[in-house]
């Protein structure tokens, strides 16, 4: 079976579940147009997580996805948490503000969440896809008995290859030039594989459909990675411009200036490794002598702090704007139009 006729869907393209700039309204528009929209519940609570299925199914009658963070919980070490606030001090005395005095584990590792995995049984979402890992096969299996599709990310062939033996119906092979977090199952190991050298070596490797994701952005991108054996593309960045998303104005207005052509990589913002448009965040945060990172989401919340700090004194150089390598081609449509124009483009 195909991953289209899988996923039920009518076109090869999943919009992606960004955590701060997905909503119902788009994954709704996605899916509505015959892809695959998204939403991501990895800092959601199963209450809110619950309200936000329950909106987009008030949107839609079509499949849609519900991404979850498989993270290792977050390890408290309050002397690691102590120098990096105190590493942070002097950005926060610029700003007008105070460090937090302890840091908190602000989004709870599906691994850890019993009471998620029990909402997700009830509600039976049609998709539900992992990121960071995964949970224990038994819940992977109480999923899959529920009838809910299951996707996972992988950014190297080991992953790739225990998400297949878990049972997961599909790999999301994600490329160092996707925007946002890596999918990388540890911190410490990323191989950085481009999205093309990653799908090309993965097809033949896995017999389980793959899903491209990474530096995506119209219809010649989706041809490439469908030539290369990829069932179907995952795009992030390029429904962020999108109305329905939740980028608010400076960071789509960042889309549109050259800052889209310099994306990084760097931990210094969350604890794990994640791509976006360069400020203040990424020059300043991370220094040769940076003490060790809290771990993730811990640093996070120092991150959140900051940035609550800079927005009070109207500095807007400590954004968190995760974006892709492909950030120069994001077009300002409505998602219907994207997708008209996506599937256009294939066709040329």
């Amino acid at each position: 079976m195909s991953i289209r006729q899988r996923l039920a869907i009518d076109h090869p393209i999943i919009q992606a579940p960004m955590v701060g700039v997905s909503t119902p309204a788009l994954a709704a528009a996605v899916s509505n147009a015959g892809g695959l929209g998204s939403v991501g519940l990895g800092a959601s609570t199963p209450a809110q997580a619950r309200e936000t299925i329950a909106q987009l199914r008030g949107l839609t009658d079509r499949p849609f996805n519900v991404n979850l963070f498989c993270h290792r919980p977050a390890q408290a070490d309050a002397a690691c948490e102590a120098r990096w606030l105190e590493h942070l001090r002097p950005l926060f005395t610029e700003l007008g503000g105070e460090p937090p005095a302890a840091l908190r584990e602000i989004y709870r590792s599906f691994v850890d969440d019993p009471q998620m995995l029990e909402l997700l049984l009830e509600v039976r979402p049609p998709v539900v896809s992992f990121h960071f890992g995964l949970p224990e096969q038994r819940w992977i299996d109480h999923l899959k008995a529920a009838g809910i599709t299951l996707l996972a990310c992988a950014t190297n062939l080991d992953e790739a290859r225990a998400i297949e033996a878990a049972g997961i119906d599909a790999v999301i092979a994600q490329g160092y030039e996707a925007g946002g977090h890596r999918g990388i199952f540890d911190p410490e190991h990323d191989d950085r594989l481009g999205t093309l050298a990653l799908v090309g070596s993965l097809v033949p490797a896995l017999n389980v459909p793959v899903i491209a994701a990474g530096g995506i952005m119209d219809g010649r991108g989706i041809r490439a990675a469908l030539a290369l054996g990829a069932e179907a593309v995952q795009m992030g960045t390029a429904f962020i411009a999108c109305p329905e998303s939740s980028a608010n104005a400076a960071y789509r207005a960042a889309l549109r200036s050259d800052k889209a052509w310099h994306t990084q990589v760097t931990a210094a913002i969350s604890g794990r490794p994640a791509r976006g448009l360069v400020n203040r965040l990424f020059t300043d945060l991370q220094s040769p002598d940076a003490p060790a990172l809290p771990d993730y989401p811990m640093t996070y919340d120092a991150t959140k702090a900051l940035l609550a700090a800079a927005q009070a004194s109207g500095n807007g150089d400590f954004a968190v704007q995760w974006a892709g390598q492909g950030a120069p081609l994001a077009r300002e449509l409505p998602a219907a139009e994207l997708m008209a124009a996506l599937l256009a483009e294939m066709q040329s």
